[in-house]
């Protein structure tokens, strides 16, 4: 009689999970398209440098460039009350960052801030924007600054909401960061990390706002687009870079030249006020600082007339 191979076993558990594995890559990609086909580009697709880049817009006058935090979207800025505000004043104009809703992120390019702010000038060169007032949310603060230091003659004035700017230690870091890990990163946001995303999906949004209220108007950015596995290499690898890139900018702050404002809620989740935005104030004696009581991470939703007073500070300042 035949003995039984004894690696046959393992052979077919292993044959069975890559078979598992592949399949539910398959619907998750299904998943992501469908994503797609329901949420089409809402504004405008160019070609930059050879990357696709989508932004929308709205309003006339000056140009006021809206750059979207991580994970986030044009949707995020475009569904808040401050972009209706604002537009009624200015031309606003609100970037799908390098990865997120329709814009490109080539594999080839480190997207670091000041990556992403090359990228955005000849964005804003293209579009007849030559000069405008930046404003950038949590990831995006970082990019709007580094703008700002590379191409001041752009940056009229200068607004940085709920951001990141001084290197601190954030284990969840490393955690957020695993889907951009190459070859493990790729399995994880085919697999895994879409339906457990989904999952955390409703309590992270309360995190984002708290202690107030999510509105109503955020069911306009859609879950779907978020957590597309190209979505989520982006936000990961963002995760990944938030901090030596705090520490590659924290010393140039004093290098800013433009009128700057300072946007913080007095009980974000997400970033420390003292550490993070009271610090940066102190860097810039000349600096707006508005720090909103009971408000948390996303105060242009929670709070937009704070965020328009800010803006017009920097615009009169100019």
């Amino acid at each position: 009689m035949a003995q039984p191979n004894p690696l046959a076993r393992p052979v077919i558990l292993a044959g069975l999970g890559a078979a598992a594995l592949g399949l539910t890559a398959l619907a998750v990609s299904a998943r992501a398209r469908q994503a797609e086909r329901d949420n089409p580009p809402t504004g405008r697709l160019i070609d930059v440098d050879g990357v696709q880049v989508h932004y929308a817009e709205l309003g006339e006058g000056e140009p006021l460039v809206l750059l979207h935090g991580n994970g986030s979207m044009v949707q995020d800025f475009m569904s808040s009350g401050f972009v209706r505000q604002a537009a009624k004043r200015y031309r606003v104009i609100a970037f799908d960052r390098p990865g997120y809703g329709y814009s490109d992120r080539p594999r080839s390019t480190v997207w670091t801030p000041a990556a992403q702010a090359e990228l955005l000038r000849s964005a804003l060169q293209q579009i007849e924007a030559p000069r405008a007032l930046i404003l950038g949310h949590s990831w995006g603060a970082s990019v709007a600054i580094a703008l700002a230091l590379a191409h001041p003659e752009m940056v009229r004035g200068l607004i940085v909401e709920s951001g990141y700017y001084y290197a601190s230690v954030r284990g969840d870091v490393v955690l957020m960061s695993a889907p951009a890990v190459p070859v493990l990163g790729d399995i994880l946001r085919y697999t895994v990390s879409p339906p457990l995303a989904r999952l955390l999906w409703p309590k992270m949004i309360r995190k984002l706002f708290s202690p107030a209220p999510v509105p109503a108007t955020f069911a306009a950015v859609p879950p779907e687009m978020a957590i597309r596995p190209s979505q989520l290499r982006a936000s990961a690898a963002e995760s990944a870079l938030m901090i030596p890139d705090a520490v590659a900018l924290q010393s140039r702050y004093g290098e800013l030249t433009m009128p700057v404002a300072i946007v913080a809620g007095s009980e974000d989740k997400m970033v420390d006020l003292d550490h993070q935005a009271l610090r940066l104030h102190r860097a810039l004696p000349g600096s707006f600082l508005h720090v909103v009581e009971g408000c948390g991470h996303m105060v242009h939703h929670t709070a937009p007339h704070e965020v328009m007073a800010a803006v017009e500070a920097v615009a009169l300042a100019a």
